[in-house]
Formats: C-alpha cells, structure tokens, sequence
C-alpha cells in the first residue's frame, strides 16, 4: 500500500468534529466574508508569532505582494531573493516593474547565504542601473534563515527585510520567531502547509503600526484606515473611501474557523514533527550523502523532510516500487527558469544552487507520521542499490 507523502485526512479525523463544527458555526452565522472568526484567528495568530498585528489575506503569495506595495516597491527597484525556492517569493516582484536578484543559498541548511547576499548587494549597488530596496528570505522546507546574519546585512545597507514563512511559519531561532528581525513575516494556508485551512489562505505579521494599517488598506480595495481618516471627516464606511490602489485579498471566515482549531495544536504538532525528524535522521545517516542539519537553537516546523542522494532519480525510482512517495523541490530553479533568465544574479552566480537541484529529494513528512511508517521508509532507502 503506497504511503501518504502528507497525511492530512490523518490530522482530520484525530481533531474529530472540532472543525467540521467550527465550519458549521461560520456557516450559520452568515458572515462569510471577514466574518468574527476572521479576527479572532488574527488575533490568536499574532499572539502565537510573538506580533502585535496579524492580517489575513487570500493566499501567501499576496502576502508578499501587500508589504511591497505598502513600501512603494517599483521600477528600478531590486529585491533580493533565493533562487531555491518557489516561484511565488520572486513572482510578486516584476508584478510592481521592481527586478528580482537571484541569491545563492547555504550548502547546509538550503536558505539565503549572507555572503552571497552581500555580494549580490554589492554588485547592484556598483553597476548603478537598480536601487536596492528589499531583502526576502526563506524560511525552506521549514527552517529560519539565518535572520541575524541577514538583518545585519539590511541595516548596513537601509534594505527592508520580509521573512517568507510560507513553508516554516512555526519556525525559531533560540525561541524568537522571524518577526524579532524582518519587519514582515509572511505566511501561506495552503493545505499541505504544517498550518494549512482547507483551501487557500495567506497572512502577515508585523510590528510595525502604520505598515500594518497600510497592508489592511491594500487587502480591502486600497480602503481608508485610521490614519487616512485622521484629518478628514467620512461618514460613510471607509471601504468606501479608496485613499490607495489596492487588491482584493481577504480571509474567508470559513477558513479562518478551520485555522483556529489548527493552530490550537499547532505547537505540539511541530513537536510531533521534530520527534519524526530525528528518528529519520538516526535510520537514513548511513544510506544518504547528506541528512538536514539544523543549527543549534534553531527549530524547523520540518515542512519538508529532503535529503541529499547522487543518485536521486534512480532512488525515487526504487521508492515509487516500494509504495513509498517522494518530491523534488527545485529541479529548475527560478534563475534558470523561462520566466526569470533574464533578471539578475549574485555576484559569482549560484553554485550552490545550481548542485542542489540534482541532489535533494524529499521524503513522507507530515504531524501523524508513526514510527513504523517511518521504518518501512528507512527500510525501503537502506534497500537502494546504485
């Protein structure tokens, strides 16, 4: 019998009717739409992320999109991003005729490298032709970025730092999250997150006060907030009142009473998940190149589990025999992709890059993996022959 890669009817059926009647509440209450469950799940969402404001939006890749727009992001503008990665981070970049700069990632923990980043800085700032604005980084497969080295790199050069948590919303560096350093965490619900609704969904978080009014214009048609009706009179609804262009990226309430019940058990379920991590990481050492390596004081929310093989197809190939599942997260990067070519690169190109994507695999990760699952996996890795 072929093995879930995510098991999420598994994470169903042990919140046993908790969902099924937080749906049915917001469905009987009528207010679809930005409804209570809306802003209760904000406000449990930043009390859980350590923020002082958390807005829902439609989905993680608007949640990019809405700190770019509310900082003005434009033409001859350049934000700095991996090219390990999905394509989402990058995308809403060209959306405002800003530029992408592709950056290399670390050979050991996959994200951003802060000397690359600094190369890539420091080759945009000579050539002349873009103004550095922006720095997004990556919180891959589940693990934060190295945000100290980053933001340090952001102060020195007035650079804006937002933390792509769509993958490791969950994830900390000695018990802070991303948010101590980025001025904007970003994350996605899309359902095979490790907090994922039951379709799609998006949030940001910040500390900031006045960023935060302004990305909850952007979501709501550019609509006036308290700081737009500060010197002016309105006394009709302010969504009515459109002080700045913007989008139409909003939360439904539906999603958001799955969400509540999620993020409930959300912490122990990272437990849950580092727990499987480590028996992995014990049973697949001596039959893989490379097993995750995660620095010390750091927690991943393991939204993927990838290793290193070199002979990866061949090993997928086996695996798919055995009824075990696997993924490659990125055989294209974006700098080598059609869309992207053409924007810049880092200084010394993206060595790391460019070898990772003929090396790593993924295996069954998800909250509800059991240890006899596990070793059927193992099994069947130990089983490969070159």
């Amino acid at each position: 019998m072929t093995i879930p890669f995510i098991d999420l009817q598994a994470q169903r059926l042990r919140l046993g009717g908790k969902i099924e009647a937080a749906v049915q509440e917001a469905v009987v209450g009528g207010a679809w739409v930005m409804g209570p469950q809306v802003r209760q799940f904000e406000g449990d969402l930043a009390a859980f992320g350590k923020a002082k404001h958390a807005l829902g939006c439609a989905n993680g890749t608007d949640a990019l999109a809405l700190p770019l727009m509310a900082w003005g992001i434009g033409r001859g503008d350049a934000v700095f991003v991996p090219s390990f990665t999905f394509a989402a981070t990058a995308e809403v970049v060209p959306w405002f005729d800003a530029e992408p700069v592709f950056v290399d990632v670390d050979e050991n923990t996959y994200n951003m490298d802060p000397a690359a980043l600094e190369r890539a800085i420091e080759g945009i700032k000579a050539e002349g032709r873009l103004t550095p604005r922006v720095v997004i980084a990556v919180d891959l497969f589940g693990q934060p970025a190295d945000y100290p080295a980053i933001k340090a790199i952001c102060d020195k050069y007035d650079l804006k730092l937002i933390s792509d948590s769509a993958q490791g919303f969950g994830c900390t560096i000695d018990g802070d999250h991303p948010l101590k350093w980025a001025d904007v965490t970003t994350t996605s619900f899309f359902p095979a997150k490790p907090l994922g609704c039951y379709g799609d969904g998006g949030a940001v978080l910040t500390n900031d006060d006045e960023l935060a009014q302004l990305m909850d214009s952007i979501r709501v048609h550019g609509k006036a907030v308290a700081v737009d009706l500060k010197d002016r009179t309105f006394d009709h609804d302010p969504k009515y009142l459109n002080m700045r262009i913007g989008l139409n990226s909003r939360l439904d309430t539906i999603q958001a009473a799955v969400l509540i019940e999620k993020l409930k058990v959300f912490a122990q379920e990272i437990e849950w998940r580092n727990a499987a991590a480590a028996r992995y990481n014990e049973g697949l050492r001596p039959h893989v190149a490379k097993v995750p390596d995660v620095p010390a004081g750091n927690v991943s929310n393991w939204a993927q589990y990838t290793v290193e093989h070199p002979d990866r197809d061949a090993l997928a190939a086996h695996l798919k025999a055995e009824g075990v599942p696997t993924a490659v997260y990125y055989p294209i990067p974006l700098h080598l992709q059609p869309a992207y070519e053409h924007y810049p690169r880092g200084a010394g190109g993206l060595p790391v890059t460019e070898r990772l994507k003929d090396v790593v695999i993924s295996l069954p990760m998800h909250s509800d993996l059991d240890a006899a699952t596990q070793d059927r996996i193992i099994a069947a890795v130990a089983s490969f022959k070159a």
